[in-house]
């Protein structure tokens, strides 16, 4: 009766299998724009005997994430005088509020292993950022490079410079919200800008960081530059930039496609959970098929 059994329930247990572990790859794609991008620590730590600092930077931190579960952009300020640090947050422009909270939240646990108590920092995640600073910190100007990161790989044929000028032109005379996602033709790109910034404080951080990708990524397949007041990326497609879902469940292109694959992995879940109920009923049938031929044996 084994043998049998094993040869009936294997290949559906196996699929099921198959299926959960899917699921969890999915979850896991789904979750990208929590990962961590750079992080930018300050070298002077606090002087804080009295703990005044810490417990301020706990409270702005605290104020910081209760925000993003109502708005994309904030800043605030936690303390009084020479005591006062201010901080801001910013999530990805197509990001729902729910998503903007759940990378926000990310960030404060991240701030104190990465960069423990220092005066000033910066964690950067793909879908959010989030940065403070003491009092009279000096900052850097709102167009300095702060993190680069370029493909591995030249772009091939023709045309592709042309392609590239077109598409970041556009993002650059589009980025009037302060948010912009577009293509031309096979080169795919996106822009932000703070939340604090003015339309041509917005323009001007644009074009540097235009500049910055030109000049550090060169021709390669894929680029983006973050300065302190904006960030962009283009990636290249020489088979043509996909249309795909972004995190919100908005249509853009170039960002990672999760709605089909999610749908097919549920739908393989139902299947491969519909095949495990029809073997366990096939094996409570012979249990019971067998108690009966044993029961008869004896009389």
């Amino acid at each position: 009766m084994g043998s049998p059994i094993r040869a009936l329930c294997l290949p559906w247990l196996h699929l099921l299998l198959i299926t959960f572990i899917g699921i969890f790859v999915s979850v896991t794609s789904a979750a990208d724009y929590t990962n961590l991008v750079f992080k930018g620590c300050a070298e002077q730590k606090f002087q804080d005997p009295s703990g005044i600092y810490s417990q301020n930077l706990n409270n702005l931190l605290e104020s910081l994430v209760s925000q993003s579960s109502q708005k994309s952009f904030s800043t605030t300020t936690s303390g009084d005088g020479q005591n006062a640090i201010i901080g801001l947050y910013q999530c990805r422009g197509d990001l729902t509020t729910a998503q903007c909270y759940t990378c926000v939240s990310k960030i404060p646990d991240m701030v104190k292993k990465l960069c423990g108590p220092v005066i000033a920092a910066r964690v950067q995640l793909n879908g959010c950022s989030l940065r403070y600073e003491i009092t009279g910190f000096k900052q850097v100007s709102d167009t300095e490079l702060l993190f680069k990161v370029c493909g591995s790989s030249q772009a091939t044929g023709s045309g592709f410079e042309g392609m590239r000028t077109a598409a970041l032109d556009s993002m650059v005379s589009g980025l009037k919200n302060g948010f912009y996602t577009g293509n031309y033709q096979t080169v795919f790109v996106l822009g932000q800008c703070e939340g604090d910034l003015s339309s041509d404080g917005c323009g001007n951080c644009v074009k540097s960081a235009v500049e910055s990708v030109k000049n550090q990524c060169g021709d390669t397949v894929s680029g983006q530059v973050y300065l302190l007041k904006c960030y962009i990326s283009y990636s290249y497609y020489p088979n043509g930039v996909p249309t795909m879902n972004s995190p919100s469940g908005k249509e853009v292109v170039g960002t990672k496609q999760h709605t089909a694959r999610t749908v097919a992995i549920v739908v393989g879940g139902i299947a491969a959970f519909g095949f495990l109920i029809v073997c366990l009923m096939f094996i409570s049938s012979l249990f019971k098929k067998h108690r009966r031929t044993k029961h008869d044996s004896w009389n």
